[in-house]
């Protein structure tokens, strides 16, 4: 095998059909360099000579490590710590207060390799101490990614490099984490409260049970009109009464009105279920 294996126009749109029937992923024209470069990696390490015999093994179904190599290589990763923080000023000073009292279950449903949602306990924990939120009050975080490599991350809770500092205050990396070598990891206190597991969007919803609030920021973008209306009637029936979904700040609802209405909070936004 070469260092970069040829990709044909046949060959992208199979591997593009197969990530949007599997994952929902939709790879859309011009991302032949992106397959090349990120599944260059997955043909040599499963010893496969090119494109087709990947195509070969996936359309068998075989190699379960196979399909999950392809998935996790071409899922996007993009995240750092406190993103969007008009998001978490809204779930204390409005979505805490808001919500019926007991414990307040919270899904960060593309968790990555879990900077959000030990951002949402990081963030919860402040608010208590401050009282700013009820100190009786309680809450549950589940963090899921379709992405095993992701999770295994989050799961450790252990960043290294970039990872440990990307908006992160130094006062903040000092409270939150205990230092590891040259990297840093969550303190045990923050990492009881969140639990992990692999998920698909695609997947039904009901073994997860009911949510107050569900985080699914930059997302929705990369499904089509479909599926996003398919997952947005999911999470609709997944909130609580008058439970709150989070979106990307540059993701539209305006198409949806009749299952969240939109509720600007200073700078931020959030939509609440109708």
């Amino acid at each position: 095998m070469s260092g970069k294996e040829p990709l044909s126009a046949n060959q992208y749109q199979a591997i593009a059909d197969y990530l949007e029937k599997q994952a929902g992923i939709r790879l859309g024209l011009g991302k032949e360099y992106l397959v090349i470069s990120r599944l260059g990696g997955v043909l040599r390490e499963h010893g496969l000579a090119d494109f087709d015999a990947l195509l070969k093994l996936l359309r068998g179904g075989g190699r379960a490590s196979l399909q999950a190599a392809v998935i996790d290589a071409m899922t996007t990763n993009e995240t750092f710590w406190f993103r969007d923080p008009a998001h978490y000023r809204i779930l204390v000073d409005v979505l805490m207060r808001e919500l019926s009292p007991g414990p307040v279950r919270i899904w960060s449903a593309a968790a990555s390799t879990g900077q959000e949602a030990f951002s949402i306990a990081f963030t919860l924990h402040d608010a208590r101490s401050a009282g700013a939120i009820a100190p009786d009050r309680t809450w549950e975080i589940l963090g899921t990614d379709i992405s095993a490599s992701a999770l295994g991350q989050a799961e450790a809770a252990r960043y290294c490099g970039v990872a440990a500092t990307r908006g992160l205050m130094p006062e903040q990396r000092q409270r939150f984490f205990e230092p590891d070598g040259d990297c840093v990891q969550v303190q045990s206190a923050y990492r009881r409260e969140v639990r992990f597991r692999n998920f698909n969007l695609l997947s039904p919803f009901d073994g997860l049970g009911h949510f107050g609030v569900i985080f699914c920021r930059n997302v929705l973008i990369y499904f089509s009109q479909e599926r996003k209306r398919n997952i947005l009637e999911r999470f609709h029936r997944a909130l609580v009464p008058e439970g709150a979904l989070f979106l990307g700040s540059t993701e539209s609802m305006s198409e949806h009105t009749d299952l969240f209405r939109m509720e600007r909070h200073g700078t931020g936004l959030v939509y609440r279920k109708v």
